[in-house]
């Protein structure tokens, strides 16, 4: 439902005499009211920041975006008893934003481009509603300083820096210049704009190899490639270019040096229009896929005292030799001696604001509008702690097998958020039955987990991937599970090129260990028998059996990753004992197979497992350890009988392509009857703004086109055929 005012609450209050104990009880509903969608740390971990109701600032705010950061955004309105206002495209009508919104405006159809970017339709329902402010979350409009402008010509406030700030930070060829004059450390580059691709290849050349070419206007990891030759600059600035001007209107590339095996490491500041600038520690962004970051944590476990001390005060002489005022990022490159150097400055609030905001108490969407009203800064420096460890992980609608994350599109059919557990929190903008469409950016939640210790918050983020529940979409939760558990990040021991250097291959996966190949196959032949129960009961008494007795024992035989165990399972009440070998596990568990998780032990060692599936054929799809296997499970003599069925043989895909993604077809660079070597460039697709090269997986002639520039694809649709 709708959280209620505190003008709202008050009256109610006052119509019902409600005692001040019951009265104390609602106020504490109404401050958890929601918590699942926004910004509370499950019910335990609080801001320590304070919202004083006798404090003026706003009466009512829109929200110039959608999804979760808009959600997170009225969180935080409503404490502060201000009223919201809601905008959003035809297709996002009942979205969980629109929902928890006072007020609603369509500004137009699905396409970005014409709603959440088509100004003038934002523009009509700030006059239409009477917001007073426009609060722009990140991407859209967060950076546009003529959307900025348009609302001081309207008398309207923008939540987040002047107009100057923005155009001097979002330009990244502005900003390096501005970011040496204030003293800051910067990366060796070409200080202009690079206008086509032969003049990129001489800058390259000059720079050396290799080489980051990114969009002047960018952010978020679209419109960036890395050439190391030649060949590369020249696809990277066709790539880049085009990106760049269909995520931001502006094809502008620079050319920088590119650090090899660095981190990516982030300090959050903020600024007051009184002059005052704190910086609020950094956030370590380095695991990262396309430049786009996948899992996030503050502190750094790289910094020592004494660099994050001198990071924060260059990030903070940047924001003032632009007058910056409202929370902002300044990005750094960190490599292997701590040497630092500016990336860029993001005018906005960043993506993996919730882990700043574990480590220090504050509430950074408050702190923004306190700035924009014109309040001074509650804080000083000495102030700003670092209390515990903070992780986030980004849950997308991806296929982690493809390239560490290819958009997936469809319907949430199920959907659950671990927020019963301790210390976690989840922001989100979506619900069960919500669409993951190819219009928008595929991330489903930011899942945040906090403990006094990095050990303790990386243990309940184990248990929150585990207990996380997604149907109806692909998504990349076996990846983050990984990342997670694996000994390198454990370490601390990472860079950016942290996924290709652990998965050269790519992503495949959890490798199994003998011991837990063992507790796998033990657990699915426990759910297989407990299934068999359950079917020759009806209303909790047994169905009118054939058999002489209740069977007590089950030889049975399962199917996992190309291998074959013989076990044999008896049953004591809700304990399994599944013997494989000279081996026995017990497996206790009550499954309860109409629930969408599994708690189970196995010799005493707890897990949490899910049912994805079950068919008649004994085949079953449990997640174990964040990854999907697919375990087969037959009596013995079905077993000896499926050796007689015929095998489907497998598709030849070296003489078709198929898109990997649901997306839109840019180019299509071949004909029938063209000849093409392995590795050719064959079409493009967009996906999510990001543009992916589909390339030949043979040399050969072109048979057939089943696509063209403009057309929509799904995902597995055939593309082009070769002889």
């Amino acid at each position: 439902g709708y959280l209620a005012t505190a003008q709202d609450s008050q009256a109610a209050m006052a119509a019902y005499r409600v005692t001040p104990a019951l009265q104390r009880v609602l106020l504490a509903l109404k401050q958890v009211s929601f918590q699942s969608r926004c910004c509370i740390i499950a019910s335990r971990t609080h801001y320590s920041a304070v919202y004083d109701p006798n404090e003026k600032t706003f009466d009512k705010i829109l929200i110039a975006n959608r999804g979760e950061i808009a959600c997170r955004v009225i969180k935080t309105c409503k404490k502060m008893g201000i009223k919201t206002v809601a905008v959003h495209s035809d297709v996002d009508s009942g979205a969980v934003h629109v929902k928890m919104a006072d007020e609603a405006v369509c500004v137009g159809p699905a396409p970005t481009s014409k709603s959440y970017l088509n100004m003038d339709a934002i523009m009509e329902a700030i006059r239409k509603t009477g917001a007073q402010a426009v609060h722009p979350g990140y991407g859209f409009l967060s950076e546009n300083k003529e959307f900025a402008r348009r609302l001081a010509a309207e008398g309207v406030t923008f939540i987040g820096p002047d107009t100057h700030a923005i155009q001097a930070m979002g330009d990244k060829i502005e900003s390096k210049l501005i970011a040496k004059n204030a003293k800051v450390n910067t990366i060796p580059g070409f200080d202009g704009v690079v206008k086509d691709a032969d003049q990129a290849v001489r800058i390259a050349r000059e720079i050396g190899y290799p080489v980051m070419i990114k969009a002047s206007a960018g952010g978020g990891g679209k419109g960036m490639r890395i050439a190391w030759d030649d060949e590369e600059t020249r696809e990277g600035f066709r790539f880049s270019s085009q990106e760049a001007a269909s995520s931001f209107g502006d094809d502008r590339l620079l050319i920088e040096k590119f650090i090899d095996n660095p981190r990516h490491i982030e300090i959050q500041v903020l600024a007051d229009k009184q002059g005052n600038a704190l910086w609020l520690n950094e956030r370590e962004c380095s695991i990262q896929r396309r430049n786009q970051k996948v899992v996030e944590e503050a502190p750094s476990t790289f910094l020592d005292p004494e660099t994050r001390r001198a990071m924060g005060e260059q990030a903070v002489s940047l924001a003032r030799a632009v007058k910056y005022s409202s929370a902002g990022t300044v990005e750094f490159l960190v490599d292997s001696q701590r040497c630092f150097y500016f990336l860029e400055m993001n005018t906005r609030l960043q993506v993996e604001h919730p882990i700043t905001e574990c480590i220090t108490g504050l509430d950074l969407v408050q702190e923004m509008i306190r700035v924009a009203k014109g309040y001074a800064l509650r804080h000083k420096q000495t102030d700003i702690p670092i209390n515990g460890w903070a992780v986030e992980s980004r849950v997308y609608a991806e296929d982690p097998y493809k390239s560490f994350g290819l958009p997936s599109i469809g319907r949430l059919s199920q959907y659950q958020e671990p927020v019963n557990l301790s210390n976690v929190r989840v922001d989100s903008g979506i619900q069960e039955g919500s669409d993951i469409s190819i219009y928008y950016d595929p991330m489903i939640s930011k899942l945040v987990t906090y403990g006094s210790t990095r050990a303790e918050a990386l243990q309940r983020m184990e248990e929150a991937l585990d207990n996380y529940v997604i149907r109806g979409v692909t998504h990349n939760i076996p990846l983050l599970r990984e990342i997670i558990g694996h000994p390198r990040f454990v370490k601390g021991d990472i860079s950016t090129k942290f996924l290709p250097e652990v998965y050269p291959e790519g992503f495949k996966g959890h490798q199994l260990t003998d011991s837990e190949q063992e507790e796998l196959v033990a657990s699915a032949a426990s759910l297989f028998v407990a299934t068999q129960l359950r079917s020759q009961r009806f209303l909790g008494s047994l169905r009118v059996s054939t058999s002489q007795q209740e069977q007590k024992r089950w030889e049975l035989s399962v199917e996992l990753e190309k291998g074959v165990h013989a076990v044999t399972v008896s049953r004591l009440g809700s304990t399994y004992t599944v013997e494989m070998g000279v081996k026995s596990l017990d497996v206790t568990s009550e499954w309860n197979l109409a629930s969408a998780l599994l708690p189970v032990s196995i010799n005493g060692t707890q897990r949490t497992m899910q049912c994805l599936s079950r068919t008649a054929g004994g085949e079953i799809s449990l997640q174990y350890l964040g990854t999907v296997f697919k375990v087969r499970v037959l009596s013995k003599l079905a077993a000896e009988l499926s050796r007689h069925m015929p095998e489907k043989v497998p598709e030849d895909t070296s003489s078709i392509l198929r898109s990997p993604m649901p997306g839109t077809v840019v180019a299509v660079s071949v004909n029938p009857g063209d000849t093409v070597a392995e590795g050719q460039e064959i079409c493009v697709i967009e996906a999510m703004k990001m543009q992916n090269s589909m390339t030949a997986a043979k040399t050969a002639k072109v048979k057939s086109v089943h696509c063209k520039p403009g057309e929509t694809v799904g995902e597995g649709d055939l593309l082009v055929e070769l002889e």
